[in-house]
């Protein structure tokens, strides 16, 4: 890794590679502008270094600049690159991460100062969603958005497929190679189009055979505890752990609750600066937020930018046209919030009242019913259940108000 004089840096060659393989070792890099603030940049580095672990990747350092706006050729400027290419070397590393999104003139004329596979935030994120992709669906959905993301970037980066392109054998009489691999592309996207909407097909069908029953979904941040409450409501094994993005496919499993059943799914979690072509590509699967009754929206409490994360959530919802229905919002983690937060000597009349003043600036800021829980030590899940029955309840009485007299 890191920069070898003695062998011809090939621009352009592992762009769109992703992470080549786990412990890679990476350094990140971002520009404070506008009105972004220091400690609003190191947050999202913070989460970018997440992203890259989740990535298999090993970050060893970071480098931010303050500037007007990111640089047009560069997006750093040359002292910092500078900068970079020394931590390059001191650390051999292979591999930079941006925070922001970079043009594929901007990728190559980086590689070209600094010789080693630089990924932004979007390619990043895509690179993650390959891998965790499990059904045809999934895959299809982050094929579609890799190639959205690719075709903006063909003109600066068409070196590269020029080298990679042996073998298509599909230019017109006249036609220029890069008009040929965006006809590819396109043509390419168009397929991929056409199968996702037969698997919607398909998938409305199925939603259509479940028959009257209430649907509720849980929405949230990515890595706030979804699938671990799926767990614990649908008594079910839904994959979860510590890593962004567990959760592409949705999952829908029946529960029970005092003889009423509802459907409850888990789908895939939000991040700021989620890129929108991957919001378009996996909008079927977030159909199923759509068509709920119900949103349990999961917050991560002990996070510090949970507010932050409130407003992206609600900002996708928003988009996808379900920001109206009926919401539970679930502050989880009180557990580690309280380890954060609280000091050892503090006594529990204290913590009381901090976790009274906790529930009156909930209870007023947002309008919705809300539960503090810890899915990690269970505490509170009988009133997360309580709170559902009463929400789904109601529902039922307005949406099927003879269905429920059965039970």
């Amino acid at each position: 890794m890191g920069i070898d004089n003695t062998s011809e840096w090939k621009v352009g060659e592992n762009l769109g590679a992703g992470i080549g393989k786990d412990d890679e070792k990476a350094v990140l890099a971002a520009v404070i502008h506008g009105q972004m603030t220091e400690e609003l940049v190191e947050e999202h580095l913070d989460e970018l270094e997440f992203l890259a672990h989740t990535a298999g990747a090993i970050t060893v350092d970071r480098v931010i600049q303050k500037l007007e706006h990111p640089h047009r050729r560069h997006y750093l400027g040359s002292g910092k690159l500078s900068e970079l290419k020394e931590l390059i070397k001191k650390h051999d590393v292979g591999m930079v991460i941006f925070d922001d999104d970079l043009t594929g003139s901007q990728i190559n004329n980086i590689e070209k100062e600094l010789k080693v596979k630089i990924v932004d935030r979007s390619s990043l994120i895509l690179d993650i969603f390959a891998r965790r992709a499990q059904t045809a669906q999934a895959k299809t959905q982050v094929e579609l958005a890799q190639l959205q993301y690719l075709l903006p970037r063909l003109r600066g980066m068409w070196t590269h497929l020029e080298r990679q392109r042996g073998g298509i054998g599909m230019r017109g009489p006249g036609e220029k190679e890069i008009e040929t691999d965006r006809r590819i592309i396109r043509t390419k996207i168009s397929q991929l189009q056409d199968k996702l909407e037969k698997i919607e097909l398909q998938n409305e069908t199925r939603r259509k055979q479940r028959g009257k029953m209430i649907r509720v979904s849980l929405v949230g941040y990515t890595n706030v505890g979804k699938s671990t409450l799926m767990n614990l409501l649908s008594k079910s094994e839904v994959f979860a752990e510590d890593k962004l993005f567990a959760t592409l496919d949705t999952t829908v499993r029946k529960v029970v609750l005092d003889r009423t059943p509802f459907l409850l799914s888990d789908t895939v979690g939000f991040i700021r600066k989620l890129p929108h072509h991957l919001i378009d590509s996996f909008k079927s699967t977030l159909d199923e937020v759509r068509e709920s009754d119900i949103l349990v929206h999961v917050v991560d409490l002990a996070h510090p930018q949970y507010e932050d994360h409130i407003a992206t959530v609600n900002q996708t919802l928003s988009d996808l046209d379900a920001l109206d229905k009926p919401t539970l919002m679930v502050f989880n983690k009180i557990d580690l919030y309280r380890k954060r937060n609280y000091d050892d000597l503090l006594d529990s009349e204290t913590r009381e009242e901090i976790e009274s003043g906790l529930k009156s600036n909930f209870s007023n800021k947002y309008q919705e019913d809300f539960v503090l829980t810890s899915a990690h030590t269970k505490e509170n899940i009988d009133e997360l259940r309580s709170k559902l029955l009463e929400i789904v309840s109601r529902q039922y009485e307005a949406k099927y108000p003879y269905q429920s007299q059965k039970w």
